[in-house]
């Protein structure tokens, strides 16, 4: 007789594998635990043997079970805001004028170097504290606002230890290459050689899990981003970058180049690169919340991604910048209504494909052995989390086979 912690009973599952059904859908189905992995899930019927007398049961009652949610593009260790920038814009100053103001990243890189360990780890549980409440189970953290050795290695460490504190499971990448620090203003090449420095070290204390790079015309060149990636591949790190945002570089056929995770933003994407990364199994992972922040009006290329089949995964891009948004739910609608994805896809972006932008092999759908991260949801059908805004049906959350509270 089979032994299980939990199971749930009469659940609608969203498993997102491909079993044939729509979101790999088990209707009226059974979900069982053991040590913090999924044991079991499909059919009443075929539930092995068990002491059901003896196992906590949850009915429930006709209600949806998804993955946990996986943020797989954050910032969100920083100190500050940039309201303040948010409203000189729409009085009518330039980007220009706000530079010449003191704002911009450098005035996100000044505040986060000026605050403490804890003063960081207050602000960032706040935030993580949000996702979890709308089912996150999972988020990527990028260093990149404190730009020397000492303030990168101290965000990294901030990650860290939330990622010891707090229920969601957090990924730490390494986003030195962000933006050019004033100590090194006019030198990017040099600014870059102490990015390839500090990559050893940070690495050393285990603090780096990937290395992200900004590849762009206002970011770092193709040739710098490929130091960077070649000190990364040094040490074994996997890479990712923010790629074609604004202009095609082809940052993303580097990261392919390179089987990188992921190219992050693509508006620009052609079609070669997206070939690229089809071949490579690299996901390209879309920021609904910067394009609508920055009222953008060039689209992915999500046709192109459809024709290869290159994985599309949605993040929230969480900062202070360009896009201060925590809410990985409103991602799923405007990835539905901006670019056009179908709420399949888009939870897909956020559970299964998510996952493997971080090159997680463990979590993202719901199968036997996989982590048993879930939430179940108050909804009558798996479109409805992209559908509807400012109400959240969330009424319990798994992580690791146990309820959380949020």
């Amino acid at each position: 007789m089979q032994q299980f912690d939990a199971i749930w009973i009469n659940a609608n599952i969203a498993t997102m594998t491909d079993n044939g059904q729509p979101y790999g859908a088990v209707t009226q189905g059974v979900l069982a635990v053991k040590d913090g992995l999924i044991a079991y899930v499909g059919p009443r019927s075929e539930l092995p043997e068990c002491d059901l007398l003896a196992t906590p049961l949850y009915d429930a009652q006709g209600q949806w079970l998804l993955p946990g949610l996986i943020d797989c593009h954050t910032h969100l260790v920083y100190a500050g805001n940039r309201a303040n920038e948010f409203e000189m814009r729409l009085n009518g100053a330039s980007y220009q004028d706000i530079a010449v103001a003191g704002g911009g990243i450098r005035s996100t890189v000044a505040a986060t170097r000026a605050a403490s360990h804890e003063q960081l780890f207050v602000l960032a549980k706040d935030r993580l504290n949000s996702l979890l409440a709308q089912g996150v189970t999972t988020v990527e953290i990028k260093s990149g606002y404190g730009l020397d050795l000492a303030n990168e290695q101290k965000i990294l460490e901030v990650a860290a230890e939330l990622d010891k504190h707090h229920p969601i499971s957090i990924e730490k990448t390494f986003l030195g290459a962000h933006a050019l620090p004033f100590e090194f203003a006019n030198n990017a090449d040099g600014y870059i050689n102490a990015v390839c420095e500090m990559l050893p070290e940070l690495n050393a204390l285990g603090l780096i899990d990937a290395v992200d790079v900004f590849c762009e015309g206002i970011g770092f060149t193709l040739a710098q981003t490929r130091q960077v990636f070649n000190a990364a591949r040094a040490l074994g790190l996997p890479v990712k970058a923010h790629a074609e945002q604004l202009s095609l570089l082809g940052g993303s056929a580097l990261v392919a180049e390179f089987a990188g995770l992921s190219a992050d933003h693509i508006e620009f994407l052609d079609e070669t690169g997206v070939a690229q990364m089809a071949k490579a199994g690299t996901v390209a992972v879309l920021l609904p919340g910067a394009y609508y922040f920055l009222r953008e009006t060039q689209l992915p290329p999500i046709d192109l991604l459809r024709q290869y089949k290159v994985p599309m995964a949605i993040a929230t891009d969480l900062n202070p910048g360009t896009s201060p948004l925590c809410s990985l739910l409103l991602m799923l609608n405007m990835a539905c209504t901006l670019f056009r994805l179908t709420p399949q896809e888009a939870l897909l972006g956020v559970t299964r494909h998510a996952a493997r932008a971080l090159g997680l092999v463990d979590r993202g759908i719901l199968a036997v052995g996989f982590r048993a991260d879930f939430g179940c949801y108050n909804i009558s059908q798996p479109a409805e989390l992209c559908y509807q805004l400012g109400v959240n049906k969330l009424k319990q959350l798994i992580i690791k086979g146990k309820e959380v509270k949020f």
